[in-house]
């Protein structure tokens, strides 16, 4: 059975897509399943932002086969980790969540890299391409690390 890994931000398009993507890179497809999801609704079924595919492309990954899809409290049955992108995100995860178990398996993704920090991935959105760069770099560093001790 694969183990099963969620990732969280507002629209699914920018973070979340970006955090999918570069963590199915790191890991073996034949035992774990990657996906992402946004707590609002905004975007559902739509490629990621044009500025996360762009900043994927240039480090090798597509992204393009992705789409846009709110998180939904079945996702709590379906994956075995959930990781949100910040603390807004994080508190819209748990205020779906009925029970200990389901709370358990949600996690801020920066705290892969600074435990308990609960540091937060910025949304790029409203930003230029740099802001798109610096977020594929957190990303990167917390997938990583998260894939090492996963794996």
């Amino acid at each position: 059975m694969k183990t099963k890994i969620l990732m969280v931000c507002l629209g699914n398009i920018c973070r979340s897509p970006l955090a999918e993507g570069i963590l199915a890179s790191k890991l073996d497809p034949t035992k774990f399943m990657v996906d992402s999801a946004g707590t609002a609704g905004y975007h559902v079924g739509e490629l990621p932002d044009r500025r996360s595919i762009a900043t994927a492309k240039q480090h090798g990954l597509d992204i393009t086969y992705q789409r846009s899809r709110k998180f939904t409290k079945d996702d709590f049955q379906t994956f075995d980790y959930i990781f949100a992108m910040d603390e807004s995100n994080y508190d819209n995860i748990l205020a779906l969540a009925e029970n200990n178990i389901e709370v358990e398996k949600v996690h801020m993704i920066l705290n892969q890299i600074s435990p308990n920090s609960n540091s937060e991935v910025p949304d790029p959105y409203y930003g230029g391409d740099q802001g798109f760069e610096n977020v594929y770099q957190m990303l990167n560093e917390a997938c990583t690390i998260f894939a090492q001790k996963i794996s």
